[in-house]
């Protein structure tokens, strides 16, 4: 891929990066199919609809108005090293730089994070097998395990998120993925409540069962006390 494919632009946001006024770019492309997907318009890998060099040139007027560029998708980092290359361009203009990810590209991660500040780090489920329903690709387990073993190497700043989908976690499952994060001392993490983007045609979920992780007291207190920071995103 000689330029990235973007398929998507938000020219303002305050959630997408932490603490920091910053501007979206989604790419297109991922190899997994979630189940719960709120992009999948972005999943199949073909040309954007976004003139690479004219999103560079909105990007560089917005130095001193924004803080931040975060590269999203689909999942960014399936378009390699001509991702990489626009990272650079746009870090050296002065933007902290903010990602996306499912984890599925380490070693991409891995050249990337001289030009990445932050990442968000989606934690699907609890274990391979969970992720093969959810994704369709049971290896994306091992390659996320092995992505935040990286950037916990580099020391930068993250935060990891579990969408509480109850078709494939329960409440146990989230405590021991939770568990899992504080021993590997990741001192961030988002919970967010599932929202169904479409039809759920084979197993449709209720309000309750969606809010369940949100209104259990004794759940989220143990939780709480695990982390630096937890924000449940309802």
């Amino acid at each position: 891929m000689k330029e990235i494919q973007i398929g998507g632009l938000v020219s303002f946001t305050t959630i997408d990066y932490p603490g920091k006024l910053a501007g979206v770019v989604f790419l297109v492309g991922c190899p997994l199919r979630c189940a719960y997907c709120s992009n999948s318009h972005l999943l199949d890998v073909r040309d954007g609809e976004y003139d690479p060099e004219k999103v560079f040139d909105w990007i560089k007027s917005r130095v001193g108005k924004l803080e931040a560029i975060v590269f999203s998708g689909g999942e960014a980092l399936m378009q390699g090293d001509a991702l990489l290359e626009y990272m650079q361009r746009v870090k050296n203009l002065g933007f902290n730089i903010g990602l996306h990810t499912n984890g599925f590209y380490p070693e991409t991660l891995q050249k990337a994070s001289q030009f990445i500040d932050w990442i968000g780090l989606d934690f699907k489920a609890v274990n391979k097998d969970k992720y093969k329903e959810l994704t369709g690709f049971d290896l994306a387990y091992q390659h996320m395990l092995k992505s935040l073993d990286i950037w916990l190497q580099t020391g930068k700043d993250m935060e990891v998120r579990m969408t509480c989908d109850p078709r494939y976690i329960s409440k146990q499952d989230l405590l021991q993925i939770a568990h899992e994060l504080h021993d590997k001392k990741v001192p961030k993490i988002a919970i967010q409540k599932y929202i169904p983007y479409k039809e759920e045609k084979d197993c449709p979920t209720t309000a309750d069962e969606r809010a369940q992780f949100f209104t259990d007291e004794k759940l989220k207190e143990e939780i709480n006390s695990l982390f630096e920071s937890v924000t449940w995103r309802e």
